[in-house]
């Protein structure tokens, strides 16, 4: 069954997603500031976003839905072939480890 999240009545829908790519970082939450309420007049009326640099980073800032955008097709398409490539070269050393276990493994007793 797939998540679904349900917006209250009302209340406007997110431009942005979670785990969207934004020229920010990615985004990891969200919350509402509804009209008529202290935090809505203290910080802006609407979505905040809580968006972290990277998905290794514990760091995180919160953003108003003007004050970034996503990453264009260019920059995404290159984000998401370093992420490529980083998962290929961690395979590519798992396999050598594996190899090496396997080969030398050969007379160990499985658990």
């Amino acid at each position: 069954m797939q998540p679904t999240i349900s917006i209250p009545h009302g209340w406007d829908y997110p431009r942005f997603t979670f785990g969207q790519l934004t020229t920010k970082g990615v985004v990891v939450g969200l919350t509402y500031y509804q009209k008529g309420t202290f935090l809505a007049e203290e910080f802006g009326e609407g979505w905040r976003y809580t968006i972290s640099p990277n998905k290794h980073s514990e760091e995180v800032k919160h953003y108003l839905e003007d004050e970034f955008t996503l990453l264009s097709p260019e920059e995404l398409q290159a984000q998401i072939k370093a992420e490529i490539d980083c998962h290929q070269n961690q395979i590519k050393s798992l396999v050598k480890q594996l190899s090496i276990v396997t080969r030398d493994g050969k007379d160990a007793q499985a658990c």
